[in-house]
């Protein structure tokens, strides 16, 4: 079994979402027809840009926080939002 780290966007220049999963396809699925509102729901963020395949669910899910984390300290306007993991 794989499993996957990706990025969702909204729209060019817009709200990014990182997730990761063992079942890409129904994930997007889920994210597009807003099957489990939420954040992606409410920003319409819905378009994958980007996957990656681990081996084991840890690696993808710190792989996730990775990105949320560089994300984060790319955005010097958010500096003083709280940091998740």
């Amino acid at each position: 079994m794989f499993f996957y780290t990706y990025i969702l966007a909204g729209r060019r220049n817009g709200v990014l979402y990182t997730g990761s999963t063992d079942d890409l396809l129904k994930r997007v699925v889920e994210h597009r027809e807003k099957l489990r509102g939420g954040f992606t729901a409410r920003y319409g963020v819905s378009c994958l840009v980007w996957y990656e395949l681990h081996g084991t669910r840890d690696e993808a899910f710190r792989r996730e926080r990775q990105g949320m984390a560089a994300r984060m300290e790319a955005r010097p306007d958010r500096a003083d939002e709280p940091r998740l993991g």
